[in-house]
């Protein structure tokens, strides 16, 4: 039987008024919230924080807000626990769909909201369970440096460092007002989490080179900044855009450059540069999730709308793509026209990825997605059968996934349907179903944190 997961401090509420609880579940395996050990096993526990987002207008918008709620891991592995994030969660502070992350361990949230007349505010909770998320230290705004729609990541610096960009556009003529180029103005900013303090700032005009530049290319959006393993040059992804030279009308059937990243010196952000993939074409912004990852060495960088089907592409210590790795999707799967949507790697190497490809089917508010399990050493990967699939299971706002160990904790439901959170063992392939999610009318789960 299912028993639902209730806010930590009313239960122990209830337990003070009347004495005991009655429940489905057996009190005999009950998780204190206070300790972090699994009464059956003795194991390590930790927080996961399920995310949903909020039917705004159309089913999958995601613009009604964003709720969390949070469960020791043993629950989200139990598939007797039922969630109702949509109606007992916590209201993460956004206009639109928050930008979250979260501190290794899972015991702080980290958001920035997005847009309107709080964009740009940072604030920090801890993580007490149920829908209990107590704001800690003081709140600081990134809006004068990045805007109100800031795009932010947390760096893997032992959760100590925020880099939030943005980039602005702007057509140069010549004397005879005849275009030259599209100059793109970058901004970045580094936040210090712990204190909440901004720790530096930097503004640059990064370009491309003047072949390139001549044809009407130009960075049109940045994201996923990702420090290197020596902590001396951060990664910036970039989509590229063009526009016809001779009327200055966006372009849409384009040639597809190759993957491009801005290369900062770190943390000073001064002298920017641009490196180029020869292996993978299009863009490594990324969305909503983490794009670019740190692992044995290297980082590790999905690519997007590349004409062969998406990437894992790799920079090397020396902050240049290697292009003797070759990791596609399309060859991996046996598909066509894949496309990671959000993707996260274990410390062995093995990652969950999340896609779509040309055989998606449209659901209700855009292509199906899939989950894959991959393998960054020997650039293989499989699609995660055991998982069900929807033509309204919708990825493309998908933000996060737990790493604990081996294991990689997933979201699964349709649109507007009920799902449950999966746990993939990378190690073994094994995959666990967990607790149900329950789900609300055109809105859709974006992971976990």
């Amino acid at each position: 039987m299912k028993h639902n997961l209730l806010n930590f401090k009313t239960l122990a509420t209830i337990f003070l008024t009347i004495g005991f609880m009655s429940s489905c579940s057996n009190d005999d395996n009950a998780i204190d919230p206070e300790t972090e050990i699994t009464p059956e096993t003795g194991a390590e526990s930790r927080w996961i924080t399920i995310a949903g987002a909020r039917m705004g207008d159309n089913p999958g918008d995601g613009n009604g807000g964003t709720l969390i709620y949070s469960v020791r891991s043993e629950d989200a592995k139990d598939p007797n626990t039922s969630i109702n994030v949509f109606d007992n969660g916590f209201l993460a502070p956004s206009n639109r769909t928050a930008r979250l992350q979260s501190s290794e361990d899972g015991t702080t949230i980290f958001n920035i909201s997005y847009a309107g007349d709080t964009g740009g505010n940072y604030t920090k909770y801890n993580v007490e369970g149920g829908q209990v998320f107590t704001e800690i230290g003081s709140q600081i705004s990134i809006a004068p440096y990045v805007g109100t729609a800031p795009r932010w990541i947390k760096l893997y610096d032992g959760d100590k460092t925020g880099a939030a960009v943005y980039v602005s556009t702007e057509n140069e003529f010549d004397e005879n007002e005849k275009y030259t180029r599209t100059n793109a103005t970058i901004g970045v900013v580094t936040l210090d989490l712990e204190n909440s303090l901004i720790n530096e700032f930097q503004e640059h005009s990064v370009a491309l080179s003047p072949e390139e530049e001549a044809l009407g290319y130009f960075i049109s959006r940045i994201d996923m900044p990702v420090l290197n393993e020596a902590g001396d040059k951060l990664y910036i992804g970039a989509r590229l855009s063009k526009l016809d030279p001779a009327t200055t009308e966006s372009d849409s059937d384009y040639e597809i450059l190759g993957s491009k990243t801005i290369v900062l010196d770190y943390p000073s952000l001064l002298n920017p540069s641009v490196i180029t993939s020869t292996v993978g074409y299009g863009n490594t912004n990324g969305y909503r999730s983490i794009n670019a990852f740190l692992y044995n060495g290297s980082v590790y960088q999905a690519n997007q709308s590349d004409p062969q089907g998406s990437h894992i592409l790799k920079i090397d210590a020396d902050n240049q793509y290697d292009d003797s790795y070759v990791f596609n999707l399309d060859d991996a799967l046996g598909i066509e026209g894949a496309y990671i949507l959000a993707w996260k790697p274990a410390a062995n190497g093995k990652a969950v990825i999340a896609y779509r490809h040309d055989g998606s089917q449209e659901g209700v508010a855009g292509a199906q997605g899939f989950f894959a399990l991959a393998d960054l050493n020997t650039k293989t990967a499989t699609k995660i059968d055991a998982i069900p699939y929807d033509a309204d299971f919708y990825l493309f706002q998908y933000q996060g996934f737990v790493v604990d160990g081996t294991d990689i904790y997933i979201t699964q439901a349709p649109v507007g349907q009920n799902g449950n959170i999966y746990v993939v063992d990378t190690t073994t392939g094994e995959v666990t179903k967990g607790a149900e999610l329950v789900n609300a009318e055109g809105s859709h789960f974006i992971g976990t944190f």
